[in-house]
């Protein structure tokens, strides 16, 4: 595992500085002029037929404001009033809400966003997304980000594909832009928001405005959400009670009862408790500049997400779920302690009526603690379990009873500091944009990962990685044009280098995979020797808090003085953006593009390649840092825009195909064959597969992109998408098949091939299988999204708006095994989901809505991962309904 962090604090430029010091020293009017709400003072009235036509929505995709029908990349915006309306609050609830974007929960608070099904599930502070998520334009480079609250936006984008020119650090699957909403000038008002719902939901929301004059105006806006989790969380208290195994129940639970606590609803896994606040200020000095500045605090005291059984999958098997779904037995409650300050800023400079410079920073700090329950209860069945306890001879070992995993991050210190430089001219036939980018990273983590009873003897292990600094810098030029060489013609030629270095100093590991040994007891409980008559493997009364993960390094001293992980690599890479665009008509155009992205490569902590057992070469000490190489995207394109039916329905359809090439991959995988451990005897004991990063073959992605918006009639809206996406894995040689090889047989599944035996080394200790054709993760082959809504008007100027979407994908994904099995399977299939609201809208600026979401209550996974005989995966939510009540003043 990669974990880290750092002590040095990173300062934002001189430049940066000195708009902080700036805007502080203003000195505001005594008087200042009272604005009106400038959103519905500023506009006009409007004709009947302007009411009936589309509005103009503006993107800045390609860091222009362009309407969206004139830009030629596959990008969707969603304003902040239909996230409300559909119920989004983190960029997680954006998942199938548009064309081939799919979020799943990651491990340590992370999120894995994939786009046309490019990802990254490399969640630690050394690892890379694959989509690049932006605020107000600027890289957030940490995926724990993406679980902070969205709020008060002027609109969300997503851009679809890779991005190797203009935005920010360079990306392989695509971007998304949160766009925070900016303070008006002029115009003081505000709007107040509770939202009451199911499993005791409570959400509020507050935005203020105030316009000091035409040049000067602050904004602040505060977020509060809080919701029970929908788990039904019990203790868990095991006491293994197998008498056919020799394991007598004894009133003491086999389990760590540490910090094993009761919790209520409101604080068990899968619930809320989260809140954010923004105070922002822009201030335009002159005509010509204008210099912004704001502050957001984010802060996540939830329990934190956790991976549940499959029940549906399970049913009809041993494994079969002995109550509800939702039922999970915990001996480790969940906890977040996470905080995020950031600080954004920029200056903007108009140099004349066609150029301007654009300077923009942000500095974030973000801070976490948190625990996890890995194992979720889930222990083995007797039936599963081949350890044997004989009174007279001892313990014989094998397949243990109990799990009882954790994963314990004692603190973490996420430093990051973006810059971004431009330059931009627009004239009649020719705009552009040139510019630099900067980013420097300095990451702390302490982290571990305990399993405290593990086949053989039951002896526990346990790993501790001390990252105190931890740095990433990633470095770009780049410029890109748009040159109009005929009426109607456009031509794109953008190009970006990026230089990206990381570096690990003073990094240790403690601690270790073997479990034949007691040092994890760290000399304050002795089992005896394994193998021997006196030999007792602990219970939860033998456990003590001078023991494991929760007391840090020290604990670890008996396994010595730690591996230092000091390391450092770099990378760097050309990628283009070429593209030429045609305005058929000033309300159809169609497009072409050819554009790369890249994404940095990597490396591990320093582990010996055979976890500390005897290599099966008979050689000792190899040790290695597990590089890996940076992967890289090539996607064409064919698109069409257009607005017809007297500007009722706009329509675009996006046709791509892109070459997926050294893709990186996050998992156990094969680094050495060993010299089995006393006690197993299984196959796979002779083969050690740690957990590393690695780059895999090539994948071709083809596919669809439809989207439409349509006004029918007076005062409806009719929406939608399909997406057509067919990825098939091209090259991948060394793909190795371990997914749940134990339980094949018995599920009616095709068995895992054989452990390679021939004598290519690459190959060694794989168990190959040919996955050419497969699918990637995350990318169902079709999937369709439909949404109505009709405002009814009546007197006293009260309007009536219901309104229902419906969603629908296919199959998807969750490995490229791709086992379709009735019982183990590494997919969601397909399912569909209906969400639906009904909006009261009063002459005196106040509203009532009622909403539900998931209306059918359907189960549905967003990850998933092989157990003991089961499928566990993390879920979406189950059908939440409730009522917002708001009003604007």
């Amino acid at each position: 595992m990669n974990k880290s962090i750092g002590k040095t604090v990173l300062q934002p430029s001189a430049i940066g500085l000195a708009i902080c010091a700036f805007l502080s020293a203003l000195s505001l009017p005594a008087t200042a002029q009272q604005g009106t709400n400038e959103k519905a003072a500023s506009k006009p009235a409007q004709s009947a037929s302007e009411k009936e036509e589309l509005p103009t929505v503006m993107v800045t995709a390609t860091r222009n404001a362009t309407g969206l029908l004139q830009t030629p990349v596959a990008v969707s915006a969603i304003t902040q009033d239909s996230l409300t309306r559909q119920g989004v609050t983190d960029v997680r609830a954006l998942s199938g809400t548009v064309p081939n974007l799919q979020i799943s929960t990651g491990a340590d608070s992370g999120v894995q966003i994939a786009i046309r099904g490019i990802s990254s599930n490399n969640f630690t502070e050394i690892g890379d997304p694959a989509v690049g998520l932006h605020v107000g334009g600027l890289y957030s480079p940490r995926p724990q980000g993406a679980m902070a609250l969205m709020f008060d936006l002027e609109q969300v984008e997503v851009l679809r594909g890779p991005q190797g020119t203009l935005f920010g650090r360079n990306s392989t699957a695509g971007t998304i832009n949160i766009i925070p909403a900016k303070p008006e000038f002029g115009a003081t008002y505000g709007s107040a928001e509770l939202d009451l719902g199911n499993l005791n939901k409570r959400q509020l929301n507050v935005i203020q405005n105030i316009g000091l004059g035409q040049n000067f105006a602050l904004r602040a806006t505060i977020s509060k959400l809080s919701r029970d989790s929908w788990l039904n969380q019990s203790q868990d208290k095991t006491d293994i009670d197998m008498p056919e195994h020799g394991f007598i129940k004894d009133g003491i639970p086999d389990v760590d009862q540490r910090h094993n606590s009761p919790v209520s609803q409101a604080n068990a896994y899968n619930n809320k408790d989260q809140w954010a606040a923004r105070l922002g200020a822009r201030w335009k000095v002159t005509p010509e500049l204008e210099a912004s500045l704001s502050y957001e605090k984010f802060k996540n005291n939830s329990a934190g997400d956790l991976a549940i059984k499959d029940c549906e999958q399970a049913a009809g098997t041993r494994f079969a779920c002995p109550g509800s779904q939702w039922d999970v037995k915990i001996n480790l409650p969940g906890k977040i302690d996470m905080s995020i300050d950031t600080v954004r800023g920029g200056l903007n400079w108009n140099l004349s009526n066609t150029s301007s410079l654009e300077y923009n920073f942000a500095y974030a700090d973000q801070r976490r603690s948190q625990q996890t329950d890995d194992d979720a209860g889930y222990h083995r069945i007797s039936s599963d379990v081949d350890a044997f306890w004989d009174p007279v001879h001892g313990l014989q070992p094998g397949k243990w009873p109990v799990a009882d995993n954790s994963s314990i991050t004692l603190n973490s210190k996420y430093l990051s500091l973006v810059q971004e430089l431009q330059y931009k001219q627009k004239t009649d036939t020719l705009q552009y944009v040139v510019g630099g980018f900067l980013m420097r990273e300095k990451n702390a983590i302490q982290y571990s990962q305990e399993m405290l009873s593990n086949d053989g003897y039951g002896l526990p292990m346990s790993q501790f990685y001390d990252q105190p600094d931890r740095q990433i810098e990633s470095k770009a030029l780049f410029a890109q044009a748009d040159w109009k060489f005929a009426p109607t013609w456009t031509l794109t030629v953008g190009g970006r280098y990026s230089w990206d270095s990381k570096t690990d100093k003073g990094g240790r590991n403690y601690g270790g995979w073997d479990s034949s040994t007691a040092n994890y007891y760290n000399g304050l409980y002795d089992p005896g020797t394994p193998g021997t008559p006196e030999f007792r493997p602990h219970n939860s009364s033998q456990l003590t808090n001078g023991m494991g993960a929760f007391v840090g390094p020290s604990a670890y001293k008996l396994w010595g003085d730690g591996v230092s992980n000091d390391h450092s690599e770099s990378w760097g890479k050309f990628t283009y953006r070429l593209g030429l665009m045609n305005q058929i008509t000033p309300k159809d155009m169609v497009y072409g593009s050819l554009s790369t992205g890249y994404k940095a490569g990597g490396f591990g902590d320093n582990d010996d390649r055979c976890g500390g057992y005897t290599c099966a070469d008979g050689s000792t000490n190899q040790r290695s840092f597990f590089p890996y190489k940076p992967e890289t995207v090539t996607n064409l394109e064919l698109g069409y825009k257009g607005l017809m039916l007297n500007n009722r329905l706009s329509l675009s359809a996006t046709a791509f195909f892109s070459r997926y090439q050294d893709m990186q991959v996050t998992g156990n995988f094969f680094a050495a064959n060993i010299v089995p451990p006393e006690g197993c005897h299984d196959v796979s004991c002779s083969t050690y597969s740690p957990y590393q990063t690695i780059n895999v073959g090539t994948v071709d992605i083809p596919g669809l992109e439809l989207e439409f918006d349509y006004k029918p009639w007076s005062g409806a809206r009719l929406g939608g998408f399909f997406t057509y996406i067919d990825s098939k894995v091209k090259n991948y040689p060394n793909y190795s098949d371990g997914w749940m090889c134990d339980f094949r047989t018995e599920m009616g599944a095709v068995a895992c091939p054989d452990f390679y035996s021939g004598s290519d080394p690459t190959l060694a200790g794989l168990r190959v299988l040919n996955v050419t054709g497969h699918h990637l993760p995350f990318s169902p082959k079709f999937s369709l999204g439909l949404n109505f809504s009709q405002t009814f008007n009546f007197g006293e100027g009260y309007s009536l708006t219901p309104w229902i979407s419906w969603k629908w994908q296919d199959k998807m994904y969750f490995t490229l095994r791709n086992l379709d099995n009735a019982h183990i399977s590494d997919a969601q299939k397909a399912y569909s989901k209906i969400d639906a609201s009904i909006k009261l809208v009063a002459p005196k600026n106040w509203y009532a809505e009622a909403y539900v979401y998931n209306l059918s209550n359907t189960k549905s996974m967003n990850s998933a991962q092989a157990a003991n005989g089961f499928i566990r995966g993390t879920w979406n939510d189950p059908r939440m309904y409730g009522v917002r009540i708001g009003i604007d003043y």
